[in-house]
């Protein structure tokens, strides 16, 4: 394999450095591998391909070619629209950390080869130091000319994007991130941390207080007591003491808006398969699209283990999977997606539509589509607090099934997600148990579930119960069932971490006052509306609400969030996407 082929997988010794400052002769107890090691031997010519003569001419097109000298800065990281390269003669050494202090090599490309992944769509800062090893000739393209190019060459756009995505995968994999957390394993906050950077597809590396001994060796470095944890060391530098997802996204440049106050054409809130479509199809066609999202892309659907019933995916997808593929090809057609942003307030009164941020900055735009989805009810209990986060969860990951390991498991509910989170935790777990208020799962879960959970030998249904009581000390230690029987008798199981995936509770108390909603709190959506709806809301337009229109004109409601809509992933991603046929009638209307 060429050098340009390789990853640096060396880095559990020498990333610690680089990351936090830790002089990197003293001893470290993490096993260190090659130091230049294949990531994928299978996939190393996709991740780095080779550019034939005929390629680069073509993107010669769109760049300057320019002679550089050995130690040149192409890139450092914290900037943001970096520029495309292509190694014409020389090379070109992309690394971590600093230089000549500890540096973690990540690759060296070569004559063909080129830079980038899939930070160049946004405008999130970049991860890594670029320098000129040996001198020769580059290809330099602009932010603006590589977009360009992406959209008139398809060839090369789908040789980069699919680069793109297995370099950031690989990064995700070997850890090779600008961030270092470090905190307890079964700490809500520090689970909050690695989720929100794993669900948003920041590199990071993490170390458990209690198990890694490098850990302690930066708490003392970085003189900080243990508790202040979780900690985040973002590029060696700086400590943030168990930071808000908000101030997180601030530091590592996620949730950087434009400072542009012009109005955008459309306005989606909410980053999960609804919204993503939406995004990806109004970009594409050229409109100017900004997509705003609390928490993390993939809303509820990114939460879950397997997704099996998904058009085009035969063998399954995890819900992040999906999104993330969704979310880059929205910024690739040049969507702004921002988060974690929230929106509390939707000014409607006049045009274009003012939405209002949780810090009172404001985004002005020309329609809005309501993507915001709907979240799972919450167990009426005493002392649930305390445990959510710890033994209580509503989203069954990677990250939750490390917790599980040999665990006593409770799932509380009986639909697909359920059954998704079932089957993949009981790889994981000693014993899972699903807990409905049914006899059985047959009239709200597909038939392919129940046949893997009836065969697994670790599941077992608990029908004719529900939750009343909660135990446990530090954590979640037990779980009181109740049967729905008129006798109500009671058993206790130990379990120690119960899912929560009950009904769903919409999004729209931000919207509830603009917008006509059902007796549920849902959008109610073109048909739907009947004429009482449209006169307390004061429609205007001579014609009736298209098919997924508000009340309000130009005001679009797409995925669970929306009245009648049926709850599937492929319904979500229908409904967004035929949503930008009317955003264009619209805007035509408003030309008019």
């Amino acid at each position: 394999k060429k050098k340009s082929t390789r990853l640096n997988k060396c880095h559990n010794r020498t990333s610690l450095h680089a990351l936090t400052g830790i002089d990197k002769h003293r001893h470290l107890s993490a096993p260190c591998y090659s130091t230049s090691v294949s990531i994928r031997d299978s996939r190393q010519s996709q991740i780095f391909p080779l550019l034939n003569h005929d390629q680069i001419e073509r993107i010669r097109r769109y760049g300057e070619e320019q002679r550089l000298e050995r130690d040149h800065v192409v890139f450092r990281p914290g900037e943001t629209d970096t520029d495309f390269v292509v190694v014409i003669e020389g090379t070109l050494d992309i690394f971590m950390g600093e230089k000549g202090h500890g540096e973690v090599p990540v690759v060296t490309h070569e004559a063909g080869h080129f830079t980038g992944e899939i930070n160049m769509f946004s405008q999130r800062r970049n991860l890594v130091w670029g320098y000129i090893g040996k001198p020769g000739r580059f290809l330099v393209v602009k932010l603006e000319a590589f977009r360009r190019l992406l959209a008139e060459d398809a060839e090369l756009s789908e040789l980069f994007m699919r680069a793109f995505i297995l370099r950031r995968s690989a990064l995700l994999e070997e850890e090779l991130g600008d961030v270092l957390l470090i905190g307890e394993a079964n700490s809500p906050d520090t689970l909050r941390v690695r989720r929100f950077l794993a669900r948003n597809g920041h590199p990071f590396r993490s170390l458990d207080i209690a198990r890694d001994p490098e850990a302690e060796e930066a708490l003392q470095a970085f003189k900080v007591t243990p508790h202040c944890l979780p900690i985040v060391i973002h590029q060696g530098q700086e400590v943030m003491r168990n930071p808000s997802e908000k101030n997180l996204a601030l530091k590592l440049g996620i949730s950087r808006l434009s400072e542009s106050q012009s109005a955008y054409d459309v306005a989606i809130v909410g980053a999960g398969p609804a919204g993503l479509a939406a995004s990806v199809y109004a970009a594409s066609e050229g409109l100017r699209v900004i997509t705003l999202e609390a928490e993390a892309w993939g809303g509820q659907a990114g939460t879950s283990s397997k997704i099996e019933n998904y058009l085009g995916f035969p063998t399954g997808i995890s819900g992040q999977a999906l999104a993330a593929r969704g979310y880059t090809q929205a910024e690739k057609f040049g969507a702004e997606i921002k988060l974690p942003l929230r929106v509390k307030e939707l000014r409607c009164e006049q045009k274009p539509f003012t939405l209002v941020l949780d810090d009172d900055r404001h985004v002005h735009a020309s329609t809005v589509v309501i993507a915001t989805g709907a979240h799972y009810r919450k167990l009426a209990l005493d002392g649930l607090e305390q445990f959510e986060g710890n033994g209580i969860y509503y989203g069954a990951t990677a990250m939750e099934a490390a917790l599980c390991h040999q665990a006593t498991v409770g799932i509380v509910g009986g639909g697909n997600s359920a059954g998704q989170a079932a089957i993949f935790l009981a790889r994981y777990a000693k014993q899972v148990y699903i807990i409905v208020r049914r006899a059985d799962l047959s009239s709200s879960m597909s038939r392919y579930l129940i046949a893997r959970i009836e065969a697994a030998k670790n599941i077992a249904l608990i029908g004719h119960h529900e939750v009343s009581a909660l135990k446990g000390e530090r954590s979640l230690e037990q779980v009181t069932l109740r049967s729905t029987h008129a006798h109500q008798e009671t058993q206790t199981l130990p379990i120690a971490r119960l899912f929560v995936m009950i009904g769903a509770t919409p999004n729209t108390d931000w919207v509830k006052h603009c917008v006509q909603l059902d007796d549920k709190g849902f959008i109610k959506t073109g048909a739907d509306l009947s004429e009482d709806n449209l006169s307390t809301a004061a429609w205007k337009p001579a014609r009736k609400p298209y098919l997924v229109e508000s009340s309000i004109p130009g005001v679009f409601a797409v995925g669970d969030v929306r009245s009648q809509s049926v709850k599937r992933v492929a319904s979500a991603v229908g409904e967004g996407s035929i949503s930008v046929q009317f955003i264009h009638r619209v805007l035509q209307e408003g030309q008019l």
